[in-house]
């Protein structure tokens, strides 16, 4: 999607440094050491506004299994789901936007601050085997991040076919052929996407910062371990602020 601005030098750093080799055992692996911007997912609107962090509350996203799937909706549809789920269910949506761009993105299941953060992963990841500066997140090549239910790939798989029949032609592009005029109407940050009209499942849709890169996920858990939140952090903001770029941005 050429279409997406071009990312600044620190937007290329981070994509970079997705790849680059963080030592951590399971025992010691910190979160904070890949995310400054966790407070985010708990701050109110008013202190993020004093922050100069705008929030979007996008609407619900429609879990149908509870198995929660973050990827770049274009070409890592099939991700599998994350290890941990929640019960089947609606929850809502919020984007953060800072300089122009979607910061960072949360799935809200329950009121509260959490009372620690883990990493969010998939299943044949483990934490032990990261080294260095190594850690777990998924790709992005067409500028875009989502969160959806597992179930909702079998809709797109179903739309893409509908596309196909209508156009007579096996091969498509989903963006321009399904999503393209839904989130332009949205000053292409987000959008709300139903793949089959009338189907319950929905994927939740967002820029995804600076674009192209690998970003983390993250669980948000209260002291029982239960998940209050899920969140994204595209790297624009350091320290959930907003009033200065971060240095070298």
């Amino acid at each position: 999607m050429s279409k997406w601005p071009m990312r600044t030098m620190r937007g290329l750093l981070c994509a970079v440094a997705a790849w680059m080799p963080f030592s951590a055992a399971a025992d010691d692996f910190d979160v904070a050491k890949l995310s400054s911007n966790l407070d985010l997912a708990s701050l109110s609107d008013a202190d993020l506004a004093a922050r100069s962090i705008t929030v979007f509350h996008m609407g619900d996203v429609e879990l149908t299994s509870g198995r929660i799937v973050a990827s770049d909706p274009l070409v890592g549809p099939d991700r599998p789901a994350f290890v941990r789920t929640v019960a089947p269910g609606n929850y809502p949506v919020s984007i953060y936007k800072a300089f122009g761009r979607v910061a960072a993105a949360g799935l809200r299941f329950a009121d509260g601050k959490p009372a620690r953060w883990e990493l969010a992963l998939i299943p044949g990841q483990d934490i032990k085997s990261l080294k260095n500066d190594e850690f777990f997140g998924y790709p992005v090549d067409a500028g875009l991040g989502c969160y959806m239910d597992a179930e909702t790939y079998a809709l797109i798989q179903e739309r893409e076919q509908q596309v196909r029949t209508q156009k007579s032609a096996t091969d498509i592009n989903y963006y321009d052929d399904v999503l393209a005029p839904e989130i332009e109407a949205n000053d292409d940050k987000y959008v709300m996407h139903r793949p089959v009209t009338g189907k319950r499942g929905n994927v939740a849709v967002f820029w995804s910062g600076w674009g192209d890169g690998s970003y983390p996920v993250f669980w948000g858990l209260d002291a029982e371990d239960r998940p209050l939140v899920l969140f994204t952090d595209f790297w624009v903001t350091e320290n959930a602020d907003g009033r200065h770029e971060p240095g070298g941005g």
